[in-house]
């Protein structure tokens, strides 16, 4: 079986190669979802750390240190999907860290030691998959939960069937765009 594999597509590592884990066990980004939202938010990301909640291959995350981000962090709860975004990060950037772990759970401990401003980038399996259909619901409570003064952005990619409220907790709907089956809903702090 041949080895399936991303790039990154802009930055100071353009062109560099990720492997994708198992489509059975995650679901890339695609293309013209990535590009939209680095697009729309490349020049935020100075400064700032860049946390990918449910990491797969890491893409995201290396693609905002390959734009500017202070560091970028991944967290992969599958075993096999974390031993990949493992090796993508290995020798890619010293500003890029892989963490096993249940992103619900992760998160909030990962905030806890910050004192830096976050985009926090949510990309949960789709609720079209067997064992997911609360996933949403997990999500809203995650962001719900978050206790944390420095979240400059929340993005969620998610099925496009999918409606977010306008305000979850303190942080409000600033924009929603759709891309087929995907859409990436945007949250900023009120």
């Amino acid at each position: 079986m041949s080895k399936l594999y991303t790039q990154i597509s802009s930055g100071v590592l353009k062109g560099k190669k990720l492997k994708l884990p198992s489509l059975e066990t995650t679901r890339s980004t695609k293309s013209i979802v990535k590009g939209s939202f680095f697009d729309s938010f490349r020049y935020e990301l100075e400064g700032r750390v860049f946390i990918e909640c449910f990491g797969g291959s890491g893409l995201m995350a290396a693609e905002a240190v390959s734009n500017g981000a202070k560091m970028g962090i991944a967290i992969e709860k599958d075993r096999d999907a974390f031993s990949v975004l493992k090796e993508n990060f290995k020798d890619l950037s010293p500003n890029l860290r892989a963490i096993n772990a249940d992103s619900f759970k992760k998160v909030p401990e990962i905030l806890e030691n910050l004192d830096d401003e976050v985009i926090l980038y949510l990309d949960p399996p789709f609720d079209i998959r067997d064992g997911f259909d609360d996933i949403y619901k997990k999500v809203v409570s995650l962001v719900e939960n978050l206790n944390y003064n420095d979240i400059f952005l929340i993005a969620i990619e998610h099925n496009s069937k999918v409606k977010f409220d306008e305000n979850i907790a303190k942080f409000s709907q600033i924009k929603s765009k759709k891309f087929g089956s995907t859409t990436l809903t945007y949250f900023k702090t009120r």
